[in-house]
C-alpha cells in the first residue's frame, strides 16, 4: 500500500514538473519573441500587444534569404522564449545555425517555442518534380513569400494566438479579443484594397524574382516572365533581350523590383519597352510608411494603382 501511496506521489509530482517546465517563466510579465522578419513581427505584435516583446532579425528592407549573423541575434535568441520563422527554408542560410548556437532548449525545431509560420499559410509554387540547384534557387516545400496575401496574415496571426494562449494561458482572452479586432481592421482594410485594384485585374506584370505569387494571385494580376532568368539567378544578355521583346509582344508597362536588387537592368528593359520600374515593398519597415502588416499593402496597393493610372 506504502508503495504505491509513494508511487502515485512521484507520478502526480512528475506530472507537474512537466506542466511547469512546458509554462514559460515570464520576464516583466510578457513573453520574450524573436521573429525571423519584420512582417512576422508586425504579426505577433497584432496579436501579443504589450504582453509580448517582439524582436525582429532580418530588416524590412533586407533579402530575407540572406541576413548578416550579428552577436545581438544570437543574444536574443538566447533569451526568447518564442522564435517565429517564416520557413520552407527561406533562412536556411543564417537562422538554424544561430538558433542551434543560441543554446536555448525552447526554441529548437519540435520544441514549444519554436513557431514556424508557414504551416498555417496557404503555399504557392510547390514543385511537382525533384529541385536540382540547375533550376535556381527553388524551394522544394513550396514558395516562402506567403506572407503577401492578407488572408495568409490572418491564417498566420491565428496560429500565433492559439500559440500565444498555450505559452501564457492566464491572457488566452486578451490575445482573442486582439486577434479578431486585427481581423476586422485587415477585413476592411481588403475592401478597399479590392475596390482600388479592380479595375487593374487581369493586367500583365514582369517581376524581378518570384516573390509575389501570392500577391497576384490575390489580387488578380498575371506575372509573365521574371528579370531573373530563373530565381537567383542574374539575369543573362539574351533573357534581357528575350524579355524585352516578350513585354513588347504582350503590351506589359510595369516591371516589379524589391528595393534590394539592382534597378540597373529593369530601367534599361523600362526603356526599351516604355514601360516603368515600381519598387514594391515586400516587407514591413522597409519604408517608413511601411510600419505594420496593414500598412504594407496600403503602401503597395497605391504604388501600384498609380502606376497602372500612369501606364494607360
Amino acid at each position: 500500500m506504502k508503495i504505491q501511496w509513494q508511487t502515485r506521489r512521484s507520478l502526480v509530482m512528475a506530472l507537474l514538473m512537466a506542466a511547469f517546465a512546458a509554462q514559460p517563466v515570464l520576464a516583466d510579465g510578457k513573453l520574450n519573441v524573436v521573429a525571423a522578419t519584420t512582417d512576422l513581427g508586425s504579426l505577433v505584435s497584432e496579436v501579443g500587444g504589450d504582453r509580448v516583446s517582439v524582436t525582429a532579425i532580418a530588416r524590412g528592407y533586407q533579402d530575407p534569404h540572406f541576413v548578416e549573423a550579428k552577436p545581438s541575434f544570437l543574444l536574443n535568441l538566447r533569451r526568447a522564449d518564442l522564435v517565429v520563422v517564416v520557413g520552407l527554408e527561406l533562412e536556411i542560410g543564417w537562422l538554424p545555425p544561430l538558433i542551434t548556437q543560441s543554446g536555448n532548449p525552447k526554441i529548437q525545431p519540435a520544441a514549444p517555442g519554436y513557431f514556424d509560420a508557414s504551416r498555417f499559410a496557404e503555399i504557392l509554387e510547390i514543385p511537382t518534380a525533384q529541385v536540382s540547384r540547375a533550376m535556381g534557387d527553388v524551394h522544394p516545400q513550396g514558395n516562402p513569400h506567403y506572407w503577401l496575401d492578407p488572408k495568409n496574415g490572418l491564417r498566420v496571426a491565428t496560429g500565433l494566438a492559439q500559440k500565444l494562449t498555450q505559452m501564457s494561458p492566464g491572457n488566452a482572452a486578451y490575445f482573442q479579443q486582439r486577434l479578431e479586432d486585427f481581423r476586422r481592421r485587415l477585413t476592411d482594410a481588403e475592401r478597399r484594397w479590392d475596390d482600388a485594384m479592380k479595375p487593374y485585374r487581369g493586367r500583365k506584370v514582369v517581376t524581378y524574382h518570384q516573390s509575389w505569387p501570392n500577391f497576384v494571385k490575390r489580387f488578380g494580376l498575371q506575372v509573365v516572365d521574371y528579370v531573373e532568368p530563373r530565381p537567383g539567378i542574374p539575369p543573362s544578355p539574351a533573357h534581357v533581350v528575350e524579355l524585352i521583346a516578350l513585354m513588347k509582344r504582350q503590351g506589359v508597362k510595369l516591371i516589379l523590383v524589391e528595393p534590394y536588387f539592382d534597378l540597373k537592368t529593369p530601367q534599361s528593359v523600362a526603356r526599351e519597352t516604355g514601360g516603368q520600374v515600381v519598387v514594391l515593398m515586400p516587407s514591413v519597415g522597409g519604408d517608413k510608411d511601411t510600419g505594420d502588416y496593414i500598412k504594407l499593402f496600403d503602401y503597395d496597393v497605391n504604388l501600384l494603382v498609380r502606376a497602372f493610372q500612369q501606364a494607360k
